[in-house]
């Protein structure tokens, strides 16, 4: 049986996840808007609306909320000087051979299948939208982390609408035999 004290009810580590995004100057609208770019040419009938849903439900799971709250506070620490050297310098110069912030968003991304992954690594080299934003930040914060972050967000929120308009393409096929 599990221990209650230590157990942090999972709307509480939702509700700090969005805190810190927004915390970090990251609107759930703008990870939306890159969700809509991705998801568009093969969905017509998207709409910004079912976009921020989805980015809202990936933001349900743990692997994503735990990797984000990780990866956000890590970040923090660094532009208080809080990290110990040479992680510091490494981190806060986001450095190109540290794998570390993509590691940690890659691994929450696997939730979603081989589109999420896919669409990750599409995101992380293009640097859409926010993502772009936030990587060229250099000097106003430390975002080595939290850019990654977000883009494992997107593609998880646009590897969801894939799924699920597979889904009703397949039921309404059934229908019609």
């Amino acid at each position: 049986m599990m221990n209650k004290k230590n157990v942090v009810h999972s709307s509480v580590v939702e509700a700090a996840t969005v805190e810190a995004l927004e915390r970090r100057g990251v609107k759930l609208e703008a990870i939306a808007e890159i969700v809509y770019e991705m998801q568009v040419p093969y969905n017509t009938d998207l709409t910004m609306e079912s976009c921020l849903d989805s980015v809202k439900n990936v933001l349900k799971k743990r692997e994503l909320q735990h990797a984000i709250l990780v990866g956000i506070e890590l970040d923090e620490l660094c532009e208080q000087g809080k990290l110990s050297e040479p992680l510091q310098e490494i981190v806060e110069s986001d450095e190109g051979l540290f794998g570390v912030d993509e590691t940690i968003a890659l691994g929450a991304v696997f939730t979603y299948g081989s589109i999420a992954v896919t669409t990750f690594g599409h995101l992380d080299k293009n640097k859409i939208g926010i993502i772009n934003e936030l990587d060229t930040k250099k000097g106003k914060g430390v975002n080595t982390f939290l850019d990654d972050l977000v883009a494992s967000i997107a593609a998880s929120a646009a590897s969801r609408i894939a799924h699920r308009s597979r889904d009703e393409e397949e039921a309404i096929e059934s229908l019609e035999d």
